[in-house]
């Protein structure tokens, strides 16, 4: 009998990787915001029941962090309020929600990574309305797999990496926050977990539930950009600039309109022993998503 997947935000950086994955799972609707009006509950209600899924998977959110600070409205609606729809729906017709948090639920104040049972304490708007939509899908007593994740990125649209490689061939110098601390994680990663989690559950193996997903080892944003620059280099890349000549720089030398937590490390204990996953070092995905970026040219 094929699993019918409902798949929501699926223009996004993992929702995109997930369109790829799923399909090992099951039948994959992949549904943007153009198709429908996620945080309408008569929109989704009539989604929900035309499609008849199984699992839902949720990778829709508004992720405008600093933006997210004078567009709270916006962003509890997607972070809070579609989670608490889908909840409702999916507790009615028994359908499992997987679903995605973020480690800005953490205030980062934390000497050690945090597990998933620390107490949560957002410092922005962003992590605020993420941990809304948690608590609200906990709550509704649905069928859960919520995985957090951070420092999220991938080939698609624009994140860190990508700035950095463009900096790097215009500038002769930069300087990169090196007082926050995190493990960077490929789209396709947790889109792979995500899959693999879900045979497993479906084989009877692993529990749902909210479990922290990362690769492993860690890095600052400084490192991390000294490590997409030695990397792309070694790739022939044509770059201005050498590892070295990027500067740290704190935290208060580069202020945002949002507070970031200066320890995004997560724990992922729970996630590998429930489900028996290894998971990487933080460096090999980096390759391989430069190597990609290098073959395109």
């Amino acid at each position: 009998m094929t699993t019918n997947i409902l798949l929501l935000g699926a223009d996004g950086q993992v929702g995109w990787e997930l369109r790829r994955s799923l399909l090992s799972v099951g039948k994959v609707s992949a549904i943007t915001r153009q198709d429908c009006a996620l945080t309408d509950k008569a929109a989704l209600s009539a989604l929900v029941a035309s499609h008849k899924p199984d699992i839902i998977v949720n990778a829709a959110a508004y992720t405008a962090v600093d933006l997210a600070e004078s567009e709270s409205e916006q962003a509890y609606a997607l972070n809070r309020d579609l989670p608490t729809l889908l909840g409702e729906l999916a507790r009615q017709r028994d359908i499992l929600v997987v679903d995605y948090s973020t480690d800005y639920v953490f205030d980062g104040s934390k000497n050690t990574p945090y597990i998933e049972r620390d107490p949560t304490a957002p410092a922005n708007i962003y992590g605020a309305s993420k941990l809304a939509g948690l608590l609200a899908l906990q709550n509704s007593g649905c069928r859960h797999l919520v995985f957090r994740v951070s420092w999220v990125y991938s080939s698609r649209r624009g994140n860190f990496i990508k700035t950095i490689l463009r900096l790097a061939a215009e500038r002769d110098e930069l300087s990169i926050v090196s007082d926050q601390i995190g493990s960077p994680t490929p789209a396709s990663l947790i889109a792979d977990v995500t899959a693999n989690c879900l045979h497993l559950l479906a084989a009877g193996r692993g529990q749902e539930g909210v479990y922290q997903l990362a690769p492993t080892g860690q890095t600052s944003w400084h490192g991390l950009a000294q490590e997409i620059v030695c990397q792309a280099l070694a790739l022939d890349m044509p770059l201005k600039l050498q590892p070295d000549d990027i500067k740290p720089t704190p935290t208060s030398g580069y202020p945002t309109p949002a507070q970031r937590p200066a320890n995004s490390l997560m724990n992922t204990d729970k996630l590998t022993h429930a489900f028996q996953i290894h998971l990487p070092d933080w460096r090999q995905p980096l390759i391989h998503l430069l190597r990609e970026i290098s073959a395109k040219g």
